[in-house]
């Protein structure tokens, strides 16, 4: 793989590397949303079936085997990732009233809101159990830690929610806490438990890191500039919830008055009528704000590949790591 060079493989190559490890992973997820409640697996079952690319937990996976790693505690971690993951988006969906998550109905249109953030609340706790598991304080303060981010992450996103003259800096300390922080804590933790140096955690962290902006940048493009089958939400919910993301704020920032008028009257007033998505789509892409979100999204990747280069490590798992930093961005270009 060249840099810049798109390899719409590299997950699959990822998970192919890894898919003894990830067997013992799903089998794990299984095992831990089991309760004598019913509610709790049909919920748990239902969002975790939806698939998902599993993306989060093959990074813990793939730092722990890429530095060495031999034992077995890499699976418990990798699973508690995976159900911090879906904690939040049984959350998420709640808060954003959601009906729709991966392409089917989303458990809070199944089930009710009380329902799936009690669920959430159910998986949140079971990885703090697997974090516990692991028998290291370290790996339970960085994934701990994260934890908190991401509460704090989506609570800031609601101080932003609705005002489209939002800063760039703000936009990314939201984005950084709900979203890069836990990509960044699943591939930093994979370092921790093989007992690599602090150097190499770091450069762990800073790919992850960078790799979540990249993530959440492109979702947040994908939503005004998107296929709805392909994207499994349905288009134009992050406008119709008033969410000031990063195409937003750019157009509004380059807009003259009728423009920024139309902005504030559709995110900040959340006062829209059929044609106005259409209509914010054509403005995000002749303002240049979808692009330019596209090349910061890549911008980011780069800084991911880079953080990877000061690692002496298993150069098939830094090539397949770089490729799911162009994976991440070209997903869906």
């Amino acid at each position: 793989m060249q840099d810049g060079h798109v390899t719409p493989s590299a997950l699959d190559a990822l998970a192919a590397l890894l898919r003894d490890d990830m067997t013992g992973v799903n089998r794990l997820i299984v095992e831990r949303m089991q309760s004598p409640v019913p509610m709790i697996p049909e919920i748990a079952g239902h969002i975790v079936a939806a698939g998902g690319k599993r993306l989060r937990p093959l990074l813990t996976l793939a730092a722990a085997r890429m530095c060495g790693y031999g034992g077995d505690h890499h699976i418990g971690l990798a699973a508690c990732v995976e159900f911090i993951h879906t904690a939040t988006l049984l959350h998420d969906d709640v808060v954003d009233e959601s009906a729709l998550r991966r392409g089917r109905a989303s458990a809070n249109a199944l089930f009710g809101n009380q329902a799936s953030v009690l669920v959430g609340d159910f998986l949140f706790s079971r990885s703090f159990q697997l974090m516990v598991d692991a028998g290291s304080l370290e790996v339970l303060a960085i994934l701990a830690n994260a934890a908190a981010t991401i509460a704090e992450g989506e609570v800031l996103q609601l101080t932003t929610a609705n005002d489209p003259a939002t800063t760039e800096a703000a936009y990314y300390d939201v984005i950084r806490g709900k979203t890069a922080a836990l990509f960044a804590a699943a591939a930093r933790v994979g370092a921790v438990i093989a007992g690599r140096p602090k150097a190499d955690a770091d450069a762990l962290d800073a790919y992850g890191m960078n790799l979540g902006l990249a993530f959440q940048i492109v979702d947040d493009v994908l939503d005004y500039d998107a296929d709805q089958a392909a994207l499994g939400k349905t288009v134009g919910d992050d406008f119709r919830e008033g969410k000031a993301t990063l195409p937003v704020l750019l157009a509004y920032a380059r807009g003259g008055e009728a423009d920024r008028a139309f902005w504030r009257r559709c995110i900040e007033d959340e006062q829209q009528t059929d044609a106005d998505l259409a209509h914010a789509i054509d403005l995000l892409r002749s303002s240049g704000a979808l692009a330019d979100s596209a090349k910061a999204a890549r911008d980011r990747a780069d800084d991911a590949k880079a953080a990877l280069k000061s690692l002496d490590a298993d150069p098939v798992y830094l090539e397949t790591l770089a490729g799911i930093a162009d994976f991440c961005v070209e997903r869906a270009f």
